[in-house]
């Protein structure tokens, strides 16, 4: 009997081991690792819909790890009072649709001012942040002045009805040369370049141009692009850049606040 017991004892003892125990392992971080693509995806492009097919995702994935029963866990819901969910129901343009939107306009600005290109005044460039248009001074204003010339308001209108069919945000800044100016109008070049992006947002606001989507910024001599060591540099820093972002704009809505 006790021989029977040392090699039933033998037997229990010489049993293999279970090597499948990892799978349990893995199948949980392969879950979690969906539910992290499911949150990437769903950041990545986010509206009302997606929103909650991503929460009704991850609420299952994580269901499926605890074992919780499907009463435990609620699915995750946006409040329809918060900036977020006001955002959502917006629905904005795809990404590729607004890319392809800024394309077209870069586009058609290049063609409405093609005149000024070939004649050097006016540089068109498109990159990440959106389309920058650059405009020699001299196509616009009198030397020391801040009112459009006839020629600048023709072209400019032009722009202007270009940029009231899209919702961009659009920034115009004004720029001098480092040589000072003194007039009863304006005591120095901030006063000069700030004067000088107001006069061309006010014309975009006469051209339909939404004015919560415009701003004039002046910067004076601060921001050269050349060297204001030579004429030609001096020339080149004396411009009007209008800068077309990519982005859409946030028009926010004030509250008024209760007594």
């Amino acid at each position: 009997m006790a021989q029977f017991r040392r090699r039933r004892r033998r037997r229990e003892t010489d049993d293999p081991e279970n090597h499948e125990r990892w799978l349990v392992s893995y199948a949980d971080f392969i879950t979690l690792l969906f539910a992290f693509f499911v949150v990437m995806y769903g950041i990545s492009s986010v509206n009302e819909g997606k929103y909650r097919v991503m929460s009704d995702s991850i609420v299952v994935a994580f269901r499926s790890i605890s074992g919780a029963p499907a009463r435990a866990l609620m699915p995750v819901s946006m409040p329809e009072s918060t900036p977020a969910a006001v955002s959502l129901r917006r629905n904005p343009a795809p990404q590729l649709a607004k890319k392809e939107q800024m394309r077209n306009l870069a586009v058609s600005l290049n063609q409405a001012l093609a005149p000024l290109m070939a004649q050097g005044k006016v540089r068109v460039t498109e990159g990440a942040l959106g389309i920058t248009v650059d405009i020699n001074a001299s196509a616009l204003f009198a030397p020391g002045e801040a009112r459009l010339d006839l020629g600048a308001v023709r072209a400019l209108d032009a722009v202007g009805r270009m940029l009231a069919t899209t919702d961009f945000p659009i920034v115009v800044e004004g720029h001098t040369d480092n040589i000072p100016i003194s007039t009863p109008q304006f005591p120095t070049n901030w006063e000069l370049s700030a004067a000088r992006a107001a006069s061309v947002v006010r014309l975009f606001v006469d051209t339909e141009v939404d004015p919560r989507r415009l701003t004039a910024s002046g910067y004076a001599d601060q921001r050269p692009v050349a060297d204001n060591a030579t004429p030609a540099g001096r020339q080149a820093n004396r411009r009007v850049a209008i800068r077309i972002e990519s982005r859409t704009p946030d028009h926010r809505v004030e509250v008024p606040l209760t007594q």
